[in-house]
């Protein structure tokens, strides 16, 4: 009988199904999908992130840049990728709460097909112009432009970018009528902005600012309410343009269906990386102050922002093919 039992148990046991465990995540190296030219601030905030991520993963993060159409190209790649927790996306403003009011079409919905992990820094712009010009405050700049109505430029991104938004504003408030030259990117602005191909830029600090304490550049005026703690002396535009404020923000997103499990290890390992004292301190001598909030908190952020931008380009009637 023992023996009939143990041959009937063997036989059960070769016929059940195997149970593999899922492997740890992850397991191999790790997209960020920056989706702007090189030489901008998301750019540098990629290469500063990938570098205190990977020893918090255990596995190589691996910088892409994928720019084109005011971010679109690269947030639709990560969104259409594997929701593995391989291809991530380094958001920004633009491609992820402007574009879809912006756009007429738009190849996917970031609240959509995107998933929120974790907001990285919020940073000021920066209004910086290229030393050749004479102009030392706002004011000065603003007499300048005036005095040479369309002759004066700024450089942006792109068609729709945050920045050229900002310069837009600014015009709007100032009465001033410069010329807007779009780019593929911030750094190929940036490169024409240092060899005094166009006049001003108003972009994100992290990208301008290194350029400004090497004497490339001079700064006029930080675009948020409030000074910086890393430039407290240069002034807010708003000292001198009532009503004018404008920050920016970057974040980490993966495709919408990545598994929660994932998404936790990722915002833990993220968090991790944005208290390390070596990033903290190169972020913040960058202009960018670190955030590393929750993805319900991320995700809150971007909805808002969405609906307040809708409302602004309704205002505008800025529209994009």
């Amino acid at each position: 009988m023992r023996k009939v039992f143990l041959f009937a148990a063997a036989c059960l046991f070769a016929t059940a199904p195997t149970v593999h465990a899922e492997p740890a995540y992850p397991t191999k190296p790790i997209r960020l999908i920056v989706p702007f030219a090189p030489g901008g601030s998301t750019d540098v905030l990629a290469r500063l992130l990938a570098a205190a991520l990977s020893p918090e993963l255990g596995q190589p993060v691996i910088v892409e840049n994928k720019a084109g159409a005011g971010g679109n190209i690269g947030g639709n790649y990560v969104a259409k990728s594997a929701p593995d927790g391989y291809t991530l996306l380094i958001a920004a403003a633009g491609p992820t709460v402007i574009n879809p009011s912006l756009y007429a079409r738009m190849p996917y919905d970031p609240a959509k097909d995107l998933r929120a992990v974790s907001l990285l820094i919020q940073e000021p712009n920066l209004m910086a112009v290229n030393p050749k010009i004479p102009a030392k405050t706002v004011p000065e700049f603003i007499a300048y432009a005036k005095s040479r109505p369309n002759e004066v430029s700024f450089g942006s991104p792109g068609n729709g970018s945050p920045a050229h938004l900002a310069g837009e504003w600014f015009k709007q408030l100032t009465g001033t009528t410069m010329a807007h030259i779009p780019y593929k990117g911030t750094g190929p602005a940036l490169n024409d902005l240092l060899a005094g191909q166009i006049a001003m830029m108003i972009d994100n600090m992290p990208a301008l600012w290194p350029h400004v304490q090497s004497g490339k550049l001079r700064a006029l005026a930080v675009s948020t309410d409030k000074r910086t703690t890393t430039a407290p002396d240069v002034p807010t535009i708003a000292e001198s343009v009532k009503g004018f404020s404008f920050g920016a923000w970057k974040g980490l997103m993966a495709p919408a269906a990545t598994p929660p499990a994932i998404v936790e290890r990722l915002h833990a390992a993220t968090t991790k990386a944005l208290e390390t004292p070596e990033l903290r301190k190169r972020l913040i001598a960058l202009g960018a102050e670190p955030v590393g909030n929750t993805p319900a908190q991320f995700a809150a952020v971007i909805e808002a922002e969405t609906a307040s931008w809708a409302a602004l380009l309704k205002l505008t009637g800025a529209k994009l093919d």
